[in-house]
């Protein structure tokens, strides 16, 4: 997509889950926005994925969370799912930091 990014974070069948919305900041470094639009469930994870997506491309960003996870546990897994998808295959980012 040329001018946003989704992400869809679940856990078995897809679902639509708590959803997030993020632009990117005007500058390098700056700060995006971000707001949850729809669930009252993982606020917090579902909007720092948004705005990590967002920063990393530079391009608004839609991220969803459905899971059964604590939200904590949940962030540190698929920010570090995100992370191991963006580097590509063949390399294990998060084996390689325990």
């Amino acid at each position: 997509m040329e001018n946003a990014v989704l992400a869809f974070f679940y856990e078995g069948s897809i679902k639509i889950g708590t959803l997030a919305v993020s632009t990117p900041g005007l500058r390098e470094g700056g700060l995006g926005t971000s707001s949850v639009l729809l669930g009252g469930k993982y606020l917090i994870a579902a909007r720092a994925l948004s705005e990590r997506v967002a920063a990393i491309y530079h391009k608004m960003s839609i991220v969803s969370i459905n899971t059964k996870l604590s939200e904590g546990e949940a962030l540190r897994l698929y920010a570090s799912l995100f992370d191991k998808a963006r580097s590509g295959p063949g390399t294990d980012s998060a084996s390689s930091k325990d």
